[in-house]
């Protein structure tokens, strides 16, 4: 096919918060497929938390973005050329090709996708792989029980939010941990029975108040202050489910951990991370039923969507300033 595709590139490491500077947009031409290929169209990409440790020049459990190659990470796209049997043209896909308009591949790691169940973007959200960490941290890990306390920081991103309703399913008390009135009161439309705005008054002081008998489950996505205060106010043989530090991943210099450790002894605790990456032999499973809560609206979701690929460096860096309600997409293409 003739014409140009845009994508974005990481140019340069950051020090502390990255900067717009780090990126470029580059011009490459749209590519022409060959045997066993397919060319896909993509509508949207995602922007995750953990891309932004991948951009620091240290291996975690997966490499580094490679500098002046685009960024990698989950994107949704239709076929719209196939050379390749098992993919029809016009079938929507899931991929991890990443930040780009076209996107070439051999069909591995590609799953088809169904638009008349939801709409595409949720492949990239509350039934994608956010979902999925919440799925599998509450569940696996967490062990909800009915008429349990659970407590979610971060609790308006796509992860939490989704971890939140997925404890209401399964019969516990929510309390959740978001930076604006905005989005506390969107975690108050969903019926969970306690939130707080943590710009307003810290962790410590709202758990006092709003779970004075204790926490049973904690589903971390910031780490910091809001892991201490949960630590202290965990119940004994509690769960803490270790999802993410967003809280950290700008620090120049390691921070302290919490100062409270001693308590994960004496209460008993079970704290275990996690990497979905390492689980996905589950995914039909979630996915069978989260699909399903979407389908009778016991599963809501949001969606945060900045236009057009120039300004996917602006929707990554407002995603770490929490900018975002729900999930915050990239739209490239046509959605339909």
């Amino acid at each position: 096919m003739e014409g140009v595709s845009r994508e974005i590139r990481l140019v340069a490491r950051p020090q502390g918060f990255p900067g717009e500077d780090l990126f470029e947009l580059a011009e490459t031409p749209v590519p022409e497929p060959a045997d066993g290929q397919v060319l896909i169209r993509n509508a949207y990409f995602s922007v995750d938390p953990y891309m932004r440790p991948r951009m620091n020049d240290v291996r975690s459990y997966v490499a580094p973005f490679t500098l002046g190659e685009a960024m990698t990470g989950g994107a949704v796209g239709r076929v719209a050329v196939s050379r390749n049997p098992a993919l029809a043209e016009g079938q929507w896909v899931v991929h991890s090709l990443g930040w780009r308009e076209w996107a070439l591949s051999d069909g591995t790691g590609l799953r088809p996708i169904d638009p008349a169940l939801a709409p595409v973007s949720t492949a990239l959200g509350v039934l994608g792989m956010p979902g999925f960490t919440a799925w599998y941290g509450l569940f696996v890990i967490g062990e909800p029980k009915e008429g349990e306390t659970a407590l979610v920081s971060g609790a308006a991103g796509a992860v939490g939010s989704a971890a939140g309703q997925m404890a209401r399913i399964a019969g516990c008390r929510v309390i959740g941990s978001a930076g604006s009135a905005e989005k506390t009161a969107w975690l108050e439309e969903l019926g969970w029975e306690g939130v707080f705005d943590y710009r307003e008054r810290g962790p410590s002081a709202a758990l006092r108040e709003l779970a004075p008998d204790g926490v049973d489950i904690y589903f971390d996505n910031v780490g910091g202050e809001h892991l201490e205060a949960a630590i202290g106010a965990m119940r004994t043989y509690g769960r803490v489910v270790a999802c993410g530090s967003i809280s950290r991943y700008n620090d120049a210099e390691p921070a302290a951990g919490p100062r409270n450790m001693f308590l994960v002894v004496t209460k008993r605790l079970k704290m275990q991370g996690f990497i979905i990456s390492d689980h996905f032999d589950r995914f039909g499973e979630f996915f069978a039923e989260a699909s399903e809560w979407v389908r009778d609206g016991r599963l809501r979701y949001r969606e945060t969507v900045v236009e057009g690929i120039e300004n996917a460096p602006r929707a990554f860096l407002g995603l770490l300033r929490g900018e975002n309600i729900g999930k915050m997409l990239v739209q490239v293409g046509p959605a339909e």
